[in-house]
């Protein structure tokens, strides 16, 4: 929570303590009964307010792991494919050696490693059983890599409504601090309002982030 936030709310509670410590009367019991009221409107504000800025650190953490993830992938794709592509350029010029080979033996022995280059660029494509069943090949990296940065993006969409939500929660206590300060009941009724509207943004965050295109 700001320290704004928190300052205004530091004035409310004195200006409550304030108004329960002076004299009675029924206009002074008219307020008693709003600054209790009010009281509970922000103490419900800032409850959420916390649930928002949680689950916004946490979505936060979580892409930025996604984004580590797929840097390491795409990487380690990188070292993958550069090694494929060497061993397919070997292979195509040992066959060449091989055509020009009298030797059956000599040419049996190249025949022979051009097919384990063939072995291994297949297997530096394709290799599913690798890294428990995620898969190690080219292939299967690049997919890795795709899907981190989907699981990416949608953590950082839900970051983004998250931090919507908070913002409305903060302006809703800053309203409904003024309601005790001011006495305009009114700011009370804005302040749940943008409540409602931070529940709703943390709603999209959680089933719909993509909904809104707030990033």
């Amino acid at each position: 929570m700001s320290h704004g936030v928190h300052a205004v709310q530091h004035e409310v509670e004195h200006k409550i303590q304030h108004d329960e410590h002076g004299g009675g009367g029924h206009s002074q019991d008219n307020s008693k009964d709003l600054n209790k009221k009010v009281a509970l409107l922000i103490s419900v504000l800032a409850l959420f307010l916390a649930f928002s800025e949680t689950m916004g650190k946490s979505a936060q953490t979580a892409a930025l792991n996604s984004q580590i993830e797929a840097s390491n992938l795409w990487n380690f794709f990188q070292a993958k494919n550069i090694r494929r592509t060497s061993t397919i350029i070997a292979a195509e010029q040992t066959k060449l050696s091989a055509a020009t080979a009298t030797d059956p033996a000599q040419k049996a022995a190249i025949e022979k490693q051009v097919d384990e280059w063939s072995k291994t660029a297949a297997r530096y494509r394709s290799e599913p059983e690798a890294a428990g069943g995620k898969g190690e090949g080219t292939v299967e990296l690049s997919r890795r890599a795709i899907e981190e940065q989907h699981h990416r993006d949608e953590y950082l969409a839900k970051y983004h409504h998250y931090e919507f939500a908070s913002a409305a929660f903060q302006i809703g206590i800053v309203l409904a601090s003024a309601t005790v300060i001011t006495g305009m009941v009114v700011l009370s009724f804005m302040a749940a309002g943008l409540g409602v509207v931070g529940l709703a943004f943390m709603a999209f965050g959680v089933l719909a982030p993509h909904v809104l295109h707030l990033h």
